[in-house]
Order: structure tokens, then C-alpha cells, then sequence
């Protein structure tokens, strides 16, 4: 069986549905805008309990009224994944109003170029607390309960950027990279309670973001040419991806990095 819904292009994107998926609780963090916002429409849609974490108040809210007229529509959360205070506080909310998350998505990441000699250590820090600090402690957070329970995923968030060892993103890719090592030492931590661990790594994918403050005619012929593949990654490519990982499906797949890139080998 199949759920069909829209892209951001407007063409029509059709995805399995996954039973096991029906009723799981599952916490997305930055799921207001870009793969997020797919992320969450795509859970939703499998009839999960979706809560999204963001600071992306307007866009948040707006996708949560989009989807409002689902049988179990998602909910958004406030919150700075910075303040790791607040973010303790929104897992504790969230257990108390739907018990023991079963799938956690570390998705929020922020890949502001730079160059190295700009690089302050209160914005090494920063960039640190974006991009990693938070998938740690997100994972601490769900793994009592998941562990308790002999079951649960967590998803983390990596990136092809430092496998092609891009430009000016050198502490984005530093981020990236410990998310990969994250990954392994949270799969052997956690297995032995039956909680699977998984990284994503996605290309170049197609999100308002990046069409906005990075495209142009040249870039977009360069990635095409470095893929084997000479079609973009869409955001629904990546949930697609999420989907399977986090189900039952995926029961024996744990500790490993799964890329949706369409193949990229150069930069």
C-alpha cells in the first residue's frame, strides 16, 4: 500500500505505508521548514503521533494547520535546541502527554558557510551547539524509556559535505563527521536493549533554503554533473528514506549510514 501527498514542486510524491509506524510516537527536531517539514508531514501521514521541535515559530505553525485535518495531526513545540534546559523540559512535556517516544529524528542542523580565519571560539561553540551538542543529548533524553521498553530508533542527521570536503564548511563538517562516530557508539550502547541507531547522510537536496541563498544556474550544473544520477534530491526522497528506517521493516538495521545523494562523487 501506498500514501500519496505533494511535493514542494507540486507533483505528486507517493510513499509505502509502513504499519508498524501507526501510533509510534516519534519527536523530529527543526521539523517547522526544508527535509523537517517533510519529515514531519510524511510520519504524519503514516499515522504516527508526530511532535516537531523548532524555533521556526511562523513556518511551524503553518505547516502544523496544513495538516491539521490528518487523523492524528502533528504538534509543534517551541524550542531552542541551544537551551539544553528547555530542551529537557519538551521531553518531559512530551512524555507526559503521549508516554515513551519510539523514534527519534535528530534532523536540525544549520549550515552557514564561513571562512577559516573568521572563526571565533564562541562561534566554533555555536556551531558545535547547532549541528552536534543536541543529537547527543536528544538521544540521552529518549533512551531510558526506549531502553526500558526493549525497543525504539533514533535517526541522526549527517551530511555528504565532508565526504566530498566541500568549501567554507569546515566546522559544519567537523559536526557531520562526529555525527557518523555518534552514531556507531549510540548503536553499540543501546543495542544490547533493542534501540536502533542509523545515520542519514543526504546530498544536495532541493529545499527553499538552499534554492534561496546557495543556487545558481552553475551551481546547479555542477552538482547534476557530480551525481550519477542527473536528477536533484527532493526532501520526500529523504523522508522516504526516514520512513523505512524507522519501521519494522528495517528491524535488523542498526549502526550504519544510509545516503540518499543520488550517487555523488564530486564536488
Amino acid at each position: 500500500m501506498t500514501v500519496s501527498t505533494q511535493a514542494q514542486s507540486g507533483s505528486a510524491v507517493e510513499h509505502a505505508i509502513y504499519p508498524s509506524l501507526a501510533g509510534r510516537k516519534v519527536v523530529i527536531t527543526g521539523g517547522g521548514t526544508g527535509i523537517g517539514a517533510a519529515l514531519v508531514a510524511a510520519f504524519a501521514q503514516q499515522g504516527a503521533r508526530v511532535f516537531f521541535l523548532d524555533i521556526a515559530v511562523k513556518e511551524s505553525r503553518e505547516l502544523e494547520a496544513s495538516l491539521k485535518q490528518l487523523p492524528t495531526p502533528p504538534t509543534f513545540l517551541q524550542c531552542n535546541l541551544l537551551d539544553l534546559e528547555a530542551l529537557a523540559a519538551a521531553f518531559v512535556l512530551i512524555e507526559k502527554l503521549a508516554g515513551t517516544v519510539d523514534v527519534l529524528i535528530n534532523n536540525a542542523a544549520n549550515d552557514d558557510r564561513h571562512q577559516v580565519g573568521d572563526v571565533s571560539p564562541a562561534y566554533w561553540d555555536e556551531r558545535m551547539g547547532v549541528n552536534l551538542r543536541h543529537q547527543f543529548f536528544c538521544a540521552q533524553a529518549v533512551a531510558p524509556a526506549m531502553r526500558a521498553q526493549g525497543r525504539g530508533v533514533i535517526l541522526n542527521f549527517g551530511s555528504i559535505s565532508w565526504h566530498l570536503a566541500l568549501r567554507n564548511l569546515s566546522l559544519y563538517m567537523t559536526a557531520k563527521a562526529a555525527i557518523e562516530g555518534l552514531t556507531r557508539g549510540l548503536a553499540r550502547d543501546l543495542g544490547g536493549d533493542g534501540v536502533r541507531v542509523n545515520c542519514i547522510v543526504p546530498g544536495a537536496v532541493r529545499t527553499p533554503r538552499q534554492m534561496a541563498l546557495w543556487h545558481t544556474p552553475e551551481e546547479e550544473a555542477k552538482i547534476l554533473a557530480a551525481q550519477c544520477l542527473a536528477q536533484r534530491v527532493e526532501t520526500h526522497d529523504v523522508a522516504a528514506l526516514a520512513l523505512f528506517l524507522a519501521s519494522d521493516s528495517a528491524a535488523r538495521c542498526t549502526g550504519r549510514d544510509y545516503y540518499v545523494d543520488a550517487g555523488w562523487y564530486g564536488a
